[in-house]
């Protein structure tokens, strides 16, 4: 089971006492904490921290857990922290509408902080080992396209996969994601609801649809970084950033280090391999 101090877990629950002792149990086994007592001040705290992942409640009063989704889901921001929802049921139909809004996984109360800390564990895992996997696939594509002198090192070399029937949707995203697109955006672009193309997506892809815009903003991020001078914050805006905070903190949560850090290691990195 992974232990990390580093990682940071957003609860947004009503009832205090279960809240409490959730944050503390996972307190106790290394993770940072953050406590919100309802819908609307867990989506600022979202967006506040960043955390890396969230375990949100269904039922609560004013705005549920799947409002609170949607609205993490259609901003930038925070559209690919993992969400877990909290449910006192396993009905069918609540679990389905969950899955088609764009959550990870489910917890059914009552449960123990031991499942809780295991079902924390195990998404943050395959969290990582997704990203290692796509981030290998993405320089291998980039490293192989530079050797064959079909492209240079900045240019763009498509991080979508081959699927004609998302093919407008991609397209759409290439065109626009410098822009501050969201998935709003792209749904109104390629005619359908953003419910219906979220889960068209993810069944097809395993992936949101702004987690997509946001591969692509990182993927043009790295090249910025490695290429060119550009300060953070001419990066953040040139790809649709509203501030360079925002920018930093999910390029972090993506690659584990701010983006400073990145291009100082990868920069050595590419100087080494020009002087051999």
């Amino acid at each position: 089971m992974m232990h990390e101090s580093s990682k940071k877990i957003l609860i947004i629950e009503d009832d205090a006492i279960t809240r409490n002792i959730f944050l503390d149990g996972l307190e106790a086994e290394g993770f940072d904490t953050i406590g919100a007592e309802n819908g609307t001040f867990g989506i600022q705290k979202a967006q506040e921290h960043q955390p890396d992942l969230v375990i949100c409640d269904i039922k609560m009063p004013g705005m549920d857990g799947f409002g609170v989704l949607t609205m993490l889901r259609q901003d930038p921001v925070t559209a690919i922290i993992p969400f877990i929802f909290l449910t006192g049921s396993d009905h069918n139909t609540s679990l389905r509408k969950g899955m088609e809004l764009g959550a990870d996984d489910y917890i059914t109360k009552p449960c123990t902080v031991q499942q809780l800390v295991r079902a924390v564990a195990v998404r943050l895992e395959k969290q990582v080992k997704l990203m290692q996997y796509w981030y290998a696939a993405c320089y291998e594509k980039l490293s192989v396209s530079v050797a064959s002198g079909t492209t240079s090192s900045m240019e763009a070399v498509s991080i979508f996969p081959s699927v004609p029937q998302l093919k407008e949707v991609f397209d759409y995203i290439e065109a626009n994601y410098h822009q501050g697109i969201t998935l709003c955006d792209v749904a109104e672009a390629v005619g359908y609801s953003s419910a219906y193309l979220t889960n068209r997506v993810a069944k097809i892809t395993g992936e949101t649809v702004n987690g997509w815009i946001v591969k692509r903003r990182m993927s043009a991020a790295r090249c910025l970084l490695q290429e060119t001078d550009q300060t953070i914050e001419q990066i953040a805006s040139s790809l649709g950033y509203q501030n360079a905070c925002h920018f930093s903190r999910q390029f972090r949560q993506h690659h584990g280090v701010p983006p400073q850090t990145w291009r100082k290691e990868h920069q050595l990195i590419r100087r080494c391999k020009v002087e051999v």
